[in-house]
């Protein structure tokens, strides 16, 4: 691997499967020890773009390098500089802990004399050490999780790939992967990870919005918050926020609203003229209002805005 230049380089990458565009001219460099995130609903091509990446899939068109090496090319190479786990978290339920440790540092060869160290590592970092006779079916997601992710680093891989590996746990389980996740950065890897959770775009130093196939914004997660400069939010919370909605429908300097919370986010071109307007068609309603200020757009924001924009593009 080059020690200078981007760790991850796309350039106008596209996936065809028929007439069907999975991965739409898809750009993007990560650097070394970035947490870099995909963010988007399924079926966007988040996952898609991941198995181009590990030499799981060869691209229709675009190139794409990892670690220096092509993945056209080079896809041999490149799944021994990486690291890869799905949310399927392709573990061995009918095995013991540190059998499926045992097993998979056979599959990524770890030298015979590094592999005892390599375990004890492993089930330090997901707090598995006392558990380490336990049959893996027993373990709940949370465990599984940070199971799978050490499995997917025994063999100390600088880049990682994690596909949606927060899928179906808990959210307190998904925090203290994050944890792990922030560790291995700070260790040096270089994490590429997609979600579909908002909240976890926060965590990532930069992420890409991902929508049918293209990537629809690009950069860190404040830069992107800043960057919304159509839509100024205010936080309504009201006695009834579904009734709240249909009032504030036709509404001068409304653009929009949704739920957020217990409440709603109201989209407005200027907050100073919609604070009264939005109170007069309230209270018209008889709908008490509890609350009404603006705030900073959350992720969830951005991604719905850069969707609609899309869509207004598209039509």
């Amino acid at each position: 691997m080059n020690g200078n230049g981007p760790v991850v380089e796309v350039r106008d990458l596209v996936k065809r499967f028929g007439d069907f565009v999975a991965v739409d001219r898809v750009s993007l460099t990560v650097g070394r020890g970035e947490i870099f995130g995909f963010l988007g609903p399924n079926g966007a091509g988040k996952s898609t773009v991941i198995r181009i990446l590990c030499g799981l899939l060869e691209p229709t068109s675009g190139s794409a390098t990892v670690g220096g090496f092509d993945v056209a090319t080079q896809s041999e190479s490149i799944k021994r500089i990486i690291g890869y786990m799905s949310q399927k978290f392709s573990l061995y339920d009918d095995l013991r802990v540190e059998e499926n440790i045992d097993f998979f540092a056979g599959i990524y060869g770890v030298a015979e004399p590094q592999r005892s160290v390599r375990k004890e590592y492993i089930l330090d970092l997901a707090g598995l050490a006392d558990r380490r006779g336990t049959m893996t079916r027993l373990l709940a997601g949370g465990w599984k999780q940070r199971l799978a992710l050490g499995c997917a680093i025994l063999h100390e891989p600088p880049i990682l790939f994690l596909d949606e590996p927060t899928s179906g746990v808990d959210p307190i389980a998904r925090r203290g992967f994050w944890d792990l996740i922030y560790q291995l950065s700070e260790a040096g890897h270089t994490i590429f990870v997609s979600t579909h959770y908002m909240d976890e775009a926060e965590y990532c130093h930069r992420l890409a919005l991902m929508y049918r196939g293209k990537i629809v914004a690009l950069g860190a997660p404040e830069e992107l918050k800043r960057s919304l400069t159509s839509h100024h939010l205010m936080d309504l919370e009201s006695s009834d926020p579904l009734e709240s909605m249909k009032a504030l429908r036709g509404v001068p300097g409304i653009l929009d609203s949704a739920v957020f919370g217990g409440g709603l986010h109201v989209a407005v071109d200027d907050p100073a003229a919609a604070a009264p307007r939005i109170r007069e068609a309230l209270a018209a309603r008889g709908i008490a209002i509890r609350h009404l200020e603006p705030v900073l757009p959350s992720m969830e924001d951005v991604f719905v805005a850069m969707i609609e924009q899309e869509e207004r593009r598209a039509a």
